[in-house]
């Protein structure tokens, strides 16, 4: 059962957990989400970007939403971006008044197709529901590697010798995770990721986290790979892609673990290469809070540089 916080019931006062900011989890089952955006229908234009929504698996039910820029001659190809929105895999999502105009901005930005995913949230769909899902997307993508896929924007105008994974927070974690099981599993038609972008992850820092416990239905602790990628090196080191690129802010909570991330790919057998860039003064998320800050418009043109092939440390 789950309520937004207008429509619970205020007579259900017996709390049986609460994970601030997200949930309060009560006795009788409600759910209370404390925060997130509300759902914002796929517009047909935003800002120059085209937009739909698919579905990318029916069993179980995983949908989409693809943003193309309308400035496309017939036939060009495109960077293809598969975003996974954060929410500490409990609240917000791709059809959101949040992440919409991110998304959108991201395709007008970076020039690209961006399919950003909306997976099933925990706890009503515990871990690991939310990298199945995105797994899910990204295999769809793929899919129309052989121009004969079920989507007529991807099929015409994606270039997947440039396929890229990214997100924020929780995001970015489940794009690490996907590129770890690409390396072990592999993408139809030999499909290679070319870069992975991650933005303010989280991952553990070697506590107990009692949001992940309670989200999660197949972990292993502390040392779950997932959490702690750096417990598995020899996953760690079949990241799937040529490089990465990770964004930490200043006074983001979350900043000393994606320098940990850093620390651990750059010391592992990985092949690729990695780049870390921090932006001061700054906490988590900021660049979707304020979009138009010059910090935000910074980061989103550090996004489009790493997508060109640049050296994004050259431009700081």
């Amino acid at each position: 059962m789950n309520s937004p916080p207008d429509q619970l019931d205020l007579k259900t006062t017996d709390i049986a957990h609460e994970f601030p900011p997200f949930l309060t989890v009560y006795k009788n089952g409600t759910i209370k989400r404390n925060v997130g955006s509300p759902f914002m229908p796929a517009p047909e234009n935003l800002n120059g970007v085209r937009t739909k929504d698919v579905v990318v698996s029916s069993h179980p039910k995983v949908t989409a939403r693809i943003f193309l820029p309308e400035s496309l001659t017939p036939g060009e190809k495109l960077p293809v971006l598969v975003y996974i929105h954060g929410g500490g895999f409990c609240v917000e999502s791709a059809l959101s008044y949040f992440y919409t105009p991110y998304a959108a901005s991201i395709a007008s930005t970076c020039n690209a197709i961006v399919v950003s995913v909306d997976y099933r949230l925990a706890p009503e769909h515990r871990i690991p529901a939310c990298y199945d899902d995105s797994w899910e997307a990204l295999k769809w993508v793929v899919s129309h590697a052989s121009r004969s896929g079920p989507d007529p924007w991807v099929n015409e105008h994606a270039d997947f010798g440039r396929v890229f994974l990214a997100g924020d927070s929780a995001g970015a974690n489940i794009s690490h995770t996907l590129a770890a099981w690409a390396g072990v599993k592999g993408l139809e038609s030999d499909v290679k990721i070319s870069g992975v972008i991650m933005v303010h992850p989280f991952f553990g820092d070697g506590k107990p986290d009692g949001l992940w416990d309670f989200c999660c239905s197949d972990g292993t602790g502390l040392d779950d790979p997932r959490l702690n990628p750096a417990a598995d090196p020899a996953l760690l080191e079949k990241l799937a892609c040529g490089k990465v690129l990770i964004c930490t802010a200043e006074n983001d909570i979350l900043r000393p673990r994606g320098w940990s991330y850093f620390e651990a790919l750059k010391e592992s057998e990985w092949k690729g290469e990695v780049e870390i860039v921090e932006t001061k003064g700054m906490g988590h998320v900021f660049h979707l809070f304020n979009p138009n800050c010059e910090e935000a418009v910074s980061l989103m043109k550090l996004v489009a540089s790493f997508m060109k092939d640049d050296k994004v440390l050259s431009l700081l």
